[in-house]
């Protein structure tokens, strides 16, 4: 497949097609909240800046005296003091820099901190629906590629570029004191300086935001790669991903390069325009040297004020660029903090004090976002009484895991409601409902720290002893003490170190130290062989007592001891009933029932084949 085929990419492509570009440094005002909460430490950088302008605009005023004066041993007193009064300038100048460098570094470090906490806390938050449309690698880049860059400039660009404003400002104060006539010569030099800022500064803002959108393509592929390396060997696809990887990180230089091409260019105008505009000026000056009208040290004085308001405006130049690619950086991560979670708590929730676990769906049809046109449920209604086991059972796509989607509240259905213990899901707060449900998923998921704090992700108040016997509940206790360092083994990044049945087992033990009054199970014992299978079920049936569970199954045999089996099809429930009655109904059920049980042999509800346990 070529890239430009490549579904993977075109998906990040077409994210960064749909950002509103940045218009000029106005997204940066968004920074402020972060910075509002260390007033002192920015008002201390405030003065650090303002004593080192002062102190570097005092040396022209000394050098002006200095040549005025002459050099003549009836001054020498005079020159004394003056090379003492520079020592003590360039004191106060090196220490004001360093207190302005230590503040304003802090700040940055400070805000960056602030802000990626700020993000993740706000993708948290965020419904499935939300990453349906998003790719977590673009999540990812923002929350690092673009916080670094933001770093970059409150730490150290917003620094530069205040000083410089400070000193041209100052600069320009005292160039007017010192000569209105050639400060008003250098008033209509201005504009050569400003024009080419503006109109190659949009250039710059543009190609900076291409870079970004560049590096998030290589990072985004990247992750994804890294994630399935197993896959990546298992297939010999090694050198075709790297040369996709690499046409990726291609693509990010040629934007990278095409955005330092611009910012040169516009360095160079602006260096050229300013100081050619500067020269002329000090030419007019010379002659008024010559004329009488102006002493040698009034034109030192104000060429070296116009030296600094060149520079500083030079420097402005280079820093514009930095601050038009934070702007674009600040904008991408601003647009997730202006997400809203299309699952949110209600002004006034309901809460449910001593949950008795009924379920009930009432009419509902529910269509994935990225799906629309699709019902995965419709017109679909279960009730499940308190303390009841329900199974759900039915060809793959038929619509069981959605149930537990949207008893998760996930997800809200287009139409229809439901409730538990007669409280509509909508009226509840997300983080209250999921507090009373414990969940054993089908894709098991293991995180990279030790296996205790994976079982503890259940109830992280939970003691060991607590941990322990949850583990042992599970059977996997004996395994984990036959590890090197026992509960406190790490796992490797997403579990790899374990087997897929151990794996999971772990993922039943977490929900085991959850102790939530509904029990929802979807596969969870998919990925075990049949002795691990027939041990977890046994540790499943007594965690099911006293709890409203719901279960999902390919397979007949682990649901054959549920209260009521629901068969689903397309959505819908098409029978429900216990095994013998299914069986004796006829229809959907007895027919792979027949098939899974004939002759002793047990077949994937799902296609119809041979089903084995996976080695645990």
């Amino acid at each position: 497949m070529s890239e430009t085929s490549n579904p993977v990419v075109e998906a990040i492509e077409e994210e960064a097609l749909r950002r509103k570009p940045a218009k000029g440094a106005r997204p940066l005002i968004r920074l402020l909240p972060f910075l509002g909460r260390y007033r002192a430490m920015v008002a201390l950088a405030f003065v650090a800046l303002v004593f080192a302008t002062l102190a570097t605009l005092a040396i022209p005023m000394a050098s002006r005296r200095l040549i005025d004066n002459g050099f003549s041993r009836e001054n020498a007193a005079f020159i004394d003091q003056y090379f003492l009064a520079l020592v003590i300038v360039a004191l106060v100048l090196g220490v004001a820099s360093a207190a302005r460098f230590f503040f304003v570094s802090w700040l940055g470090e400070r805000v960056v901190a602030d802000l990626r906490q700020a993000v993740y806390e706000h993708i948290l938050l965020l419904s499935p629906a939300f990453f349906e449309r998003t790719r977590t690698g673009e999540v990812l880049s923002r929350l690092t590629a673009d916080t670094t860059l933001i770093k970059t400039v409150v730490g150290s660009s917003a620094s530069i570029a205040l000083r410089n404003v400070f000193l041209f400002f100052g600069a320009a104060a005292m160039m007017a004191a010192t000569s209105p006539y050639l400060s008003g010569l250098v008033l209509l030099a201005i504009p050569a300086i400003l024009l080419p800022l503006i109109v190659f500064g949009r250039w710059v803002r543009r190609l900076s935001r291409s870079a970004q959108d560049r590096l998030a393509d290589t990072s985004a592929f990247g992750t994804e790669s890294l994630n399935a390396i197993q896959i990546v060997q298992a297939f010999t696809h090694e050198k075709i991903d790297n040369e996709r990887f690499g046409a990726h990180v291609e693509h990010a230089f040629e934007s990278s390069r095409s955005r330092i091409a611009a910012r040169a260019v516009l360095t160079a105008l602006v260096f050229f325009f300013g100081l050619s505009s500067v020269v002329g000026v000090l030419w007019v000056g010379a002659n008024a040297v010559l004329a009488g009208t102006m002493s040698g040290g009034e034109l030192l004085e104000f060429i070296l004020y116009s030296v600094f308001a060149a520079s500083a405006l030079a420097a402005l130049s280079e820093i514009w660029g930095d601050m038009q690619m934070a702007a674009g950086a600040t904008e991408r991560l601003v647009e997730l903090l202006d997400v809203e979670p299309a699952i949110a708590a209600p002004a006034s929730p309901i809460s449910i004090e001593a949950p008795r676990g009924e379920i009930a769906f009432e009419n509902v049809t529910f269509a994935y976002p990225s799906r629309p046109g699709i019902s995965a449920l419709h017109d679909y209604s279960l009730t499940v009484s308190p303390g009841e086991t329900v199974a759900l059972v039915g060809p793959s796509g038929a619509g069981k895991s959605t149930v537990l989607q949207l008893l998760l509240r996930f997800y809200d259905p287009q139409q229809g409601r439901v409730r538990l213990d007669g409280v509509d899901l909508a009226d509840m707060d997300p983080k209250a409902l999921r507090s009373h449900l414990a969940l054993v998923p089908q894709e098991t998921v293991v995180f990279g720290t030790t296996v205790a704090e994976n079982i503890r992700y259940g109830r992280p108040d939970a003691t060991f002893e607590e941990v322990r016997a949850a583990a042992a509940a599970a059977r996997i206790d004996d395994f984990i003490m036959r590890l090197p360092q026992g509960y406190e083994t790490e796992v490797g990044e997403r579990g790899v170190t374990l087997s897929g049945g151990q794996r999971q087992r772990i993922a039943i033990a977490r929900a085991i130290l959850r102790d939530a009054p509904v029990l929802l199970l979807d596969e969870a014992t998919s990925a075990l062989d049949a002795e691990s299978e027939k041990l977890v079920q046994q540790a499943l049936e007594g965690l099911m007592q006293n709890r409203t569970t719901l279960v999902i199954a390919h397979r007949l045999a682990t649901v054959l001891k549920a209260n009521r089996i629901v068969v689903m099809d397309e959505g819908r429930v098409v029978a429900s009933g216990t095994h013998e009655e299914l069986v004796k109904q006829g229809g959907l059920y007895a027919r792979l029932a027949r098939l899974q049980f004939a002759a002793g042999l047990d077949f994937d509800l799902a296609t119809g084949e041979r089903s084995a346990g996976i080695g645990g």
